[in-house]
């Protein structure tokens, strides 16, 4: 049996190399036939490839003809994301919900609609009877955005509508996964924390009246206890992280997969499995995973050069995983300024200043090497664009302080897409008529076929 192992072990190495040999094309093609890499130019201006009223993403802002430096600029349905922002937190209110309600419906709320569309999420946020106990509590596994495909394909036999592209019951199932999405990855990572983490598990049911972000936070801690700066932080991340644009990977991915006329189910499960990579919503952890990896190997975080070196060591492939990435910075379309980080910045350091000591140091870390990074990458790296910090570099050590597992910070981005998702499918419903089908050059040359006794 060891030998006949052996063999196929062999056998799945050698066809391994003839693949990897067989689809590897010349990087120059590329250039030559003026091909874009990843849909985008050197400068990480995406291709276009539609049209969208729902947000958009600039790599810096322009103010009379003339872009201004370090500034780069995201709005939602036209309004610049610090404008919303600042309304909401000047009245000291929480933001998903008028957020949510913008980016569906176009519209900012009157106060009788936010409160309309507040109890409509409320309402919504429950489960089929015995879905917990017999879809999520089964199979549980530490890869919560898996458990979140499996359950969201697994609503789609519960919906005898699960088909119907209308939009009256495509907006009818978006509603319903925006409200139950914080349910399914908790009660995930629950099942999971208890069957194979031996943890203790307790399912609480969420109150219609708070916000999404406090749900959140009582659903996940035995004691339900939070405070208002925990539940405001966590609030934010969401808004932040909640829409980006037509051409991200994920919502791409939705349109994509809208266009072919599928239903809400499916679409959302290819998305999740979008999000899910390393390269996009699963940046966070590597942030954290690299800063506890500098912390193990520099004694004194506070001696910059020391910091330095790291740095330079983890771009020259020398140190943390040796991919030569410098996780949470630099963006395929913002240049000098991410938007979100920096507004986000702000409540993460109130949330290190109410967390205590040990908090504030690790924050002042993130802040120098949010200042050391992107000079250190421009003496090593080739630069078509400038790099800084993006919301990933942050949003990591948020999660942290929030006591959230790492498990859930993926599916904490997913719980705040999912309403962009669910804007641009129906966008994609009412506007297009056609199934997404771009093309590939070939550049393999003609060969002819071959008898088997020739070969």
């Amino acid at each position: 049996m060891a030998v006949e192992k052996l063999e196929k072990e062999k056998n799945i190495a050698y066809l391994s190399t003839l693949c990897q040999k067989h689809n590897q094309i010349d990087m120059n093609l590329y250039s030559e036939y003026d091909v874009k890499r990843g849909l985008r130019d050197l400068d990480g201006k995406g291709v276009l490839a539609g049209l969208t009223t729902i947000s958009t993403i600039y790599p810096e802002k322009i103010v009379a003809g003339k872009p201004l430096e370090a500034c780069g600029e995201l709005r939602y349905c036209g309004i610049d994301i610090n404008e919303l922002v600042a309304g909401f937190v000047e009245e000291n209110r929480f933001g998903f919900e008028e957020i949510a309600y913008l980016l569906l419906f176009g519209e900012l709320p009157k106060l009788s609609e936010l409160q309309g569309f507040r109890q409509l999420l409320a309402d919504k946020r429950t489960l089929p009877t015995n879905f917990v106990r017999d879809v999520i509590m089964k199979a549980p596994s530490a890869d919560i955005m898996n458990s979140l495909s499996r359950s969201i394909l697994t609503l789609a036999s519960y919906d005898p509508q699960a088909d119907d592209v209308s939009i009256e019951n495509v907006l009818e199932q978006s509603l319903m996964l925006i409200s139950v999405f914080p349910l399914l990855a908790i009660y995930a990572y629950h099942a999971y924390n208890h069957y194979n983490q031996e943890g203790s598990m307790y399912i609480h049911r969420p109150s219609e009246e708070l916000s999404t972000a406090e749900t959140i936070l009582t659903m996940l801690r035995p004691n339900k206890a939070y405070s208002f700066q925990e539940a405001q932080t966590l609030d934010m991340a969401l808004v932040l992280h909640m829409e980006h644009g037509g051409g991200n990977n994920s919502t791409f991915t939705t349109r994509v997969v809208t266009s072919s006329g599928t239903d809400t189910y499916s679409t959302i499960a290819a998305a999740l499995g979008s999000l899910k990579g390393p390269k996009h919503g699963g940046a966070n952890i590597k942030v954290t995973e690299m800063m506890s990896d500098l912390k193990r190997q520099i004694a004194d975080t506070t001696d910059e050069a020391a910091v330095r070196r790291y740095l330079e060591a983890v771009l020259d492939k020398e140190a943390f995983d040796r991919k030569g990435l410098i996780y949470g910075m630099g963006h395929a379309v913002y240049s000098d300024n991410d938007p979100r980080a920096a507004i986000f910045k702000n409540y993460v350091a109130k949330l290190a200043q109410e967390k205590g000591v040990g908090a504030w140091q690790e924050y002042q870390l993130y802040t120098t090497v949010e200042r050391i990074a992107p000079e250190v990458i421009a003496q090593k790296r080739k630069m078509y664009k400038g790099v800084s910090a993006n919301i990933d570099f942050f949003s990591g050590f948020v999660y942290k302080m929030l006591d959230l597992p790492e498990e859930l910070y993926t599916p904490m981005f997913a719980i705040a897409r999912i309403v962009g998702w669910s804007a641009h499918r129906i966008e994609e419903l009412v506007n297009a008529q056609k199934i997404m089908r771009p093309a590939y050059k070939e550049v393999s040359s003609d060969r002819s076929y071959t008898r088997l006794n020739e070969r």
